[in-house]
């Protein structure tokens, strides 16, 4: 077993997931001025500090994403923000990708910038605690999209920065995202979802990525938002099931799903029902950022200084969705 597979199986095996909270600072003044909360570095770091010790890190939680800011900050405790998580048995990482461009020839789509400087920007952020990485693609589906050139140009930017982030002996969480929006039905997203994760793998196989060092975060198999297809969720679970059957190689440890804009309650009931119909040797399993801080955010706004009923209401999410990971997630059982 290489380090890197070692890594990989920490932060996903025994009900774990991954808690995403890398938004950029203009996504997080967006969430915070939401629910009327200044967007001050010292309350984005308050949020989310109430988070790292809260006690389901330890069960629940097997790794956490950061950004940039919050890698570099240090806790009231005085220790800095990776040595708070490893503490409680989780491995920190961090965000890499400077976000998505506007793709040159494809006005319409995106392509995710970020390798200039990354060999770098890597060995700071290990030297700062972080032994994963994550770098985000995104995919529109439509008629003609997405393109040719959007699926392989974001599939080799991803197999470039995967490669790199091994290299820096850290494991790269590879992100292609095939958005929500749209008025798709779940077949087009089921054959686009395929299409995607198909080449990233041929071009991170071609950079010679060690697969079992990697953690693939995927879409869900998802009607559009504005598709009005009625799909029941055990229909969701079995396409999902199938598509990554079908794409991603054998050698894979495991997949974190994305939440992608479900409800809290939606993104845990349909990664319960992929546990219970997994019949493949991937571990299935979570890599949520407001499936799993919504409701707590909405608590917290309300008197920031309530840190322990806070952590109440995300230790419960952080519960939920621990056991739809195994398999063990019921409606009875998520009740507040």
């Amino acid at each position: 077993m290489s380090e890197l597979n070692k890594i990989a199986l920490k932060i996903i095996s025994n009900g774990k997931g991954i808690l995403a909270t890398d938004e950029s600072t203009g996504t997080m003044t967006k969430r915070l001025e939401s629910v009327q909360v200044p967007s001050t570095s010292e309350n984005r770091l308050s949020f989310r500090e109430t988070l790292f010790s809260s006690s389901s890190m330890k069960n629940c939680i097997g790794g956490v994403i950061l950004y940039d800011e919050t890698i570099k900050q240090v806790s009231k405790s005085k220790k800095n923000i990776p040595e708070l998580i490893a503490e409680t048995g989780a491995v920190p990482g961090i965000k890499v990708d400077t976000g998505a461009k506007v793709l040159s020839n494809s006005i319409n789509e995106k392509i995710t910038e970020g390798l200039d400087g990354l060999r770098e920007r890597l060995k700071e952020y290990y030297k700062l605690g972080a032994r994963f990485t994550k770098w985000r693609a995104v995919y529109i589906i439509s008629e003609k999209y997405p393109s040719k050139l959007s699926i392989h140009s974001n599939a080799h930017a991803l197999a470039r920065y995967a490669a790199l982030v091994q290299e820096s002996g850290m494991v790269p969480i590879v992100e292609p995202e095939v958005l929500m929006d749209g008025n798709h039905n779940a077949e087009a997203c089921f054959k686009k979802t395929s299409e995607v994760i198909k080449k990233c793998f041929e071009e991170l196989f071609f950079h010679k990525v060690e697969l079992n060092g990697t953690i693939l975060k995927p879409n869900m198999i998802l009607p559009g938002t504005n598709s009005g297809q009625k799909i029941d969720n055990k229909e969701i679970a079995e396409m999902t099931i199938k598509c990554l059957k079908e794409s991603v190689p054998p050698e894979v440890p495991g997949i974190a799903f994305l939440s992608g804009g479900q409800s809290e309650r939606d993104a845990t009931k349909n990664l319960n029902l992929i546990n219970i119909h997994n019949n493949t040797n991937f571990i299935m399993t979570y890599s949520y950022g407001r499936a799993l801080q919504q409701s707590a955010l909405k608590f917290w706004s309300k008197n920031i200084k309530d840190v322990e009923n806070t952590q109440k209401i995300f230790n419960h999410r952080a519960n939920m969705n621990s056991l739809a990971a195994q398999g063990k997630w019921t409606e009875e059982i998520d009740k507040v």
